[in-house]
């Protein structure tokens, strides 16, 4: 109900606004880029200025058929009077400072760990934030266009490993449904999403699998990335995140730590089945997820160390 609330507030916000920044993560995923093509596309359709914003120059190319994927942008405008932060649960995530005297929304499936924003709407029972983006449109009456209803099912099928994540729920399906009637093909969608992998990626795959290593009889598993890997392969790093859930997919395996080095940090993906909670993990290092899915960074550049530090805590946690 304190949503639906603040939903109404969002569009007010919105409406009164000049000039709107949506912010999305570093090292993005489907979810927080898809969400704010979504309203990149409504804000453009009810012609309101607006900017979509991403730090990072390299983006996933199995989104550029999503309307005004072009238009996603690396530098920021001169001037804006609203921020509108997508599946970004702390300042952090962004990558950079932007101005905090100006009004800000926070819109996020993840729990926050302060509310940053004038606005936060969070709700971690949702597959991802572009359902929670759905609900916003529901509650304002605002029509949803095909373009629109493109970026917002890809956001949720993306997130939600194809419906399968334990959030995934009656509510999720509804949504689905409703974004059908828009005439979306799911079909096409499903193929720009999963059947344009590189060659680079084939390259990289089996070496990231012979960097497995078992613990505690193949319960726990972990995965690595040297970064002379990439260079051999040419690969861009993001195209191998789904190396996490190919290792998760082992039958004896339950909890995944996925490592690489980005920006001169490690960064740690985490996932796993049944009943281990891996955002109790995650929060150790200061990071957050939700149950079958976490991550954080560690601000060094030594892998070795860093798997030690994290099976030591999986370890702890799995044998208490």
């Amino acid at each position: 109900m304190q949503n639906n609330i603040l939903y109404k507030e969002m569009y007010k916000e919105i409406q009164n606004a000049h000039y709107i920044l949506l912010v999305t993560h570093k090292n993005p995923d489907p979810d927080t880029l898809s969400s704010a093509l979504s309203l990149s596309n409504f804000l453009f359709e009810s012609r309101l200025k607006h900017k979509v914003f991403n730090i990072s120059k390299e983006l996933p190319r199995k989104l550029d058929f999503l309307c005004r994927y072009d238009k996603i942008s690396f530098s920021l405008p001169k001037y804006y009077d609203l921020i509108i932060y997508l599946d970004c649960a702390n300042e952090d995530r962004v990558g950079i400072s932007l101005d905090t005297t100006k009004r800000s929304i926070c819109i996020d499936h993840h729990q926050s760990n302060n509310n940053f924003a004038d606005i936060n709407i969070v709700d971690t029972t949702k597959s991802s934030t572009a359902e929670l983006l759905y609900n916003f449109y529901e509650q304002n009456g605002l029509k949803i266009s095909k373009n629109n209803a493109e970026c917002l099912y890809t956001g949720i099928y993306d997130d939600s490993l194809a419906f399968s994540t334990p959030r995934t729920n009656k509510k999720t399906f509804q949504v689905v449904s409703s974004l059908l009637e828009s005439k979306i093909d799911v079909s096409y969608i499903s193929e720009k999403l999963q059947k344009r992998e590189s060659l680079a990626k084939f390259r990289m795959i089996p070496k990231i699998m012979q960097s497995l290593e078992l613990y505690l009889e193949g319960r726990i598993a972990t995965v690595y990335v040297e970064e002379k890997w990439i260079k051999e392969t040419g690969v861009v790093l993001y195209e191998c995140d789904d190396v996490v859930d190919m290792v998760l997919s082992l039958g004896i395996v339950e909890v995944v730590a996925y490592f690489r080095i980005i920006d001169n940090s490690v960064r740690v993906s985490l996932r796993s089945k049944n009943d281990i909670d891996v955002s109790v993990i995650s929060a150790k290092f200061n990071g957050g997820g939700h149950k079958n899915a976490a991550g954080f960074v560690i601000n060094t550049t030594d892998l070795k160390k860093t798997r030690k530090k994290v099976v030591t805590s999986i370890l702890d946690y799995i044998e208490d």
